[in-house]
């Protein structure tokens, strides 16, 4: 097989599974809204989402129920050998069962859901095959109509999976809508790592201050700006109003264009100037109750390097530096 033969036959595979998700999401309809009502009435009475499926779909199922966990649904994983062999102890009547069987005859799939029945739960079955056995046996049927696999046999879950592992992504999305799940409860599932970070820090919690910030008067020169910068190890410094309100900021970068447009007799002149005629006039700040998650949403959208920080009466407490973010495993 040549390398074009390779690259073509990789390329038919991704045109499978992007049509098989587009003929997934053109299905959604009155099934998928009972789905998450079936859901919502769980988790209101303190219940769990179980997710299970055999082979490759017991992957998916773990990859469906972490996603779920992991952003306010409360779910584990059955696996369905071991439910009938006292697993099946992990349930309750408050829950609901998603089984996941693209042909909707697993056999150990099967025969676990009159098991569960009896523990009282609701059965949601995701299945490429509404007239299968397991369709039968379910509350709601959740169709995956993803078309043909892409293995050459047709055997290998391919285009299937794919298509189930969006359809546990859009069941988990608009749970986050549905149960009005927030940021910061995110954060409370996630507090490793640098995600788990800036949910949780707040802009309080990285910005400089005393020293660290060099703050100045819209009076001081532009040359003792530069040494107050000097002094603070930063790249910038806050220019703030008699009233401790925020007039402006001046970075090196507003220096360099200062010094580029000035002739060379006039260098001295632009050293001896106020700093508020060449500061960068109302600047993007951010609040010091603000999270660090934010910060990073303003540092990738605005292209800046620092920002000052402010409380909720306007005052300058501080500055953010985005060199900072990396030290304190935010970035």
């Amino acid at each position: 097989m040549q390398p074009d033969q390779q690259l073509a036959r990789a390329k038919e595979v991704f045109d499978i599974e992007l049509e098989g998700l587009r003929r997934t999401r053109d299905s959604l309809g009155e099934s998928f809204t009972r789905t998450i009502a079936l859901m919502q009435g769980c988790m209101d009475a303190g219940g769990k989402v179980v997710v299970t499926g055999v082979g490759k779909n017991l992957h998916v199922a773990e990859k469906i129920s972490a996603i779920l966990a992991s952003t306010g649904t409360c779910s584990i994983v059955l696996n369905p050998v071991q439910a009938m062999h006292g697993d099946l102890g992990m349930t309750g009547p408050k829950d609901v069962l998603l089984a996941l069987s693209f042909s909707g005859e697993s056999e150990e799939v099967i025969r676990l859901i009159p098991a569960i029945r009896r523990h009282g739960l609701k059965v949601v079955a995701l299945t490429g095959r509404t007239d299968s056995t397991l369709a039968g046996l379910s509350d709601v049927v959740l169709e995956i109509p993803c078309g043909p696999e892409a293995c050459p046999f047709g055997m290998a879950p391919t285009n299937s999976t794919t298509a189930t592992m969006a359809m546990g992504d859009a069941l988990a999305m608009v749970m986050i809508d549905a149960r009005q799940f927030d940021k910061e409860s995110y954060a409370l599932n996630h507090p490793a790592g640098a995600i788990g970070r800036a949910l949780v820090m707040r802009v309080s919690d990285v910005m400089r201050t005393g020293e660290r910030c060099a703050l100045v008067s819209p009076e001081t020169t532009v040359l003792d700006t530069l040494l107050a910068m000097t002094k603070a190890q930063g790249g910038s410094a806050v220019v703030v109003n008699p009233d401790g309100t925020l007039a402006g900021i001046f970075t090196d970068g507003d220096f360099r264009r200062g010094f580029a447009a000035a002739a060379p007799s006039a260098a001295s002149a632009l050293l001896a100037a106020a700093v508020a005629d060449h500061m960068t006039r109302h600047p993007l700040f951010v609040r010091d109750t603000a999270y660090a998650v934010d910060l990073l949403r303003i540092f990738e959208r605005k292209r800046v390097d620092d920002l000052p920080v402010c409380d909720d009466a306007g005052k300058v407490v501080g500055l953010v530096d985005i060199q900072d973010l990396p030290k304190v495993k935010v970035l």
